[in-house]
């Protein structure tokens, strides 16, 4: 046994990807899965979808790889965050479609929380805002329009779960129903202070106790799978959220050190290590990861819309094809337009948690097309970027460190367009490290799950051996650099305004 199942449950596909022994990846399997959309700002997915091409890329892949089941050593799991189930303790029917972390039907809610001032007791125990990105307001909600829901819930009979929980019970038969530091801390119900779930914000949301899952350290026993799936008994050793798990991906141990990964949204996290720093600039404080019982944590910036708006010129605009024809058509733009896209079709993120406001296009000439719309596209994650990294650079100066970051190591999807990091690099004023493994988010999850099974290194081991693909120098001179910055930021002004 001598490779590592991961599995990386995605806002838009899922995936499952196969590492040796050695940390490199053998076969990788994708498949994608509908969105769902029923009201303006409402997102959905059906459970069983989740589950199916979870299930089925990883028997794909093992196939793919041409592995024997007792090839495989453990499982790691990586999943997005905040997307909120219930399902039936017995049958694990899910009561209601997973209501994604992008949704906003809680708006009304998290606004009444900011207005009686309860959003204080929430950032002071979950280090995070009372926004309804996160999961709580959305299980509150389940719960007030589900009938019967909470009386089953108080019953034992209805279970809650971020999409690891969900899959770690389908996998292990409805077996263990649990969940890992990581994910527990973007519910909005998790003291990451005092590591356990927190009476008085389920009591706020009336939320019963009994149906949340057991925590766990991201490196633990979390069950094995029924023998039926995959031909035998594989036991899940690692599990972390999809940023989290992409910070261990890129080896970020240290305290100052700093990732941004670039997925359907943009998510950017520092090492803070034992310090949990309550941002001023409404950044949110998390856990990076838990080990051996102990919590490291770290700030994060989190960005609504990345890879997104490469979507939405693809489905929405149907500008290109393929996301890869974006960084063509940004070279071909007009260098004297400067046309600036704010991508606020959910609302904007970090550090301004505006969920009203809606996207935007500034600057549009006769002559403006697909190609600067192409590049505002690319330009608009370097400068959502910008604004993360200020913020966090001013809350960690606060803390009496350096507060410059000199590197931001990035991974995901958009990181592959050379065009796309060199603008982040030069619009940051700073050096852009692309690691040499892309997948860093499967990466994360599969070492937690290999070096708790004991054929992957140690922590040092591990961040030894993390290898550089390609380092983005800024290029840009200064004056250009705040001109555009500063256009970014008129544009912003003007779209919370609308």
């Amino acid at each position: 046994m001598t490779h590592i199942l991961a599995i990386d449950q995605g806002t838009t596909s899922s995936r499952a990807i196969i590492f040796d022994g050695n940390m490199s990846v053998t076969a990788t399997a994708q498949e994608e899965f509908p969105q769902h959309f029923p009201r303006s700002g409402w997102v959905e997915h059906d459970p069983g979808d989740l589950w199916s091409t979870t299930a089925g890329t990883c028997r794909a892949v093992i196939e793919k790889a041409g592995l024997r089941p007792d090839d495989i050593t453990a499982i790691g799991i990586t999943n997005q965050r905040e997307t909120t189930l219930g399902w039936d303790a017995k049958t694990g029917k899910p009561v209601h479609n997973a209501i994604v972390w992008q949704d906003r039907r809680t708006a009304d809610f998290c606004r009444e929380l900011r207005e009686s001032g309860d959003d204080k007791i929430i950032t002071e125990r979950t280090g995070l805002l009372a926004d309804p990105y996160f999961s709580g307001t959305k299980l509150k909600w389940i719960l007030d329009n589900v009938e019967g829901a909470r009386d089953r819930a108080r019953a034992g009979d209805l279970l809650f779960g971020t999409v690891d929980s969900f899959l770690i019970w389908k996998l292990t038969g409805g077996a263990r129903h649990v969940t890992d530091a990581t994910n527990a801390a973007r519910t909005m119900l998790y003291d990451i202070h005092k590591g356990r779930w927190s009476t008085t914000i389920c009591k706020m949301f009336d939320i019963p106790v009994e149906m949340l899952p057991e925590v766990q350290d991201c490196a633990a026993d979390f069950g094995t799978t029924r023998p039926d799936l995959f031909g035998r008994e594989i036991p899940i050793l690692g599990v972390a959220g999809d940023q989290q798990a992409a910070t261990i991906g890129q080896a970020c141990f240290q305290p100052g050190m700093m990732k941004s990964t670039y997925g359907t949204g943009c998510f950017a996290l520092l090492n803070t290590g034992e310090t949990a720093v309550t941002s001023t600039n409404r950044l949110l404080t998390t856990i990076a990861y838990q080990l051996d019982g102990k919590p490291t944590y770290a700030l994060e910036g989190s960005i609504f819309v990345a890879g997104a708006v490469v979507q939405w010129l693809r489905d929405g605009l149907k500008m290109i094809r393929e996301a890869s024809e974006t960084q063509a058509l940004a070279e071909q733009a007009d260098p004297h337009q400067n046309v600036v896209l704010v991508p606020a079709f959910v609302g904007l993120g970090a550090p301004y948690w505006n969920t009203e406001c809606r996207g935007a296009i500034y600057g549009l000439t006769r002559n403006s097309g697909p190609a600067e719309l192409a590049r505002a596209a690319l330009e608009s994650v370097g400068y959502q970027t910008r604004d993360l990294l200020e913020a966090m650079q001013a809350d960690w100066a606060a803390q009496g460190q350096p507060g410059e970051i000199a590197t931001l190591r990035v991974d995901g999807g958009m990181s592959a367009s050379d065009w796309a990091m060199q603008f982040l690099s030069d619009v940051i004023g700073a050096s852009v490290d692309r690691p040499d493994v892309l997948e860093t988010t499967a990466l994360g999850a599969a070492w937690l799950a290999g070096q708790r099974a004991g054929i992957y290194p140690d922590m040092e081991g591990f961040a030894r051996e993390w290898a550089l693909d390609r380092r983005f120098e800024m290029q840009m001179d200064a004056a250009t650099r705040d001109e555009k910055y500063g256009a970014w930021k008129r544009a912003v002004n003007a779209t919370l305004q609308f």
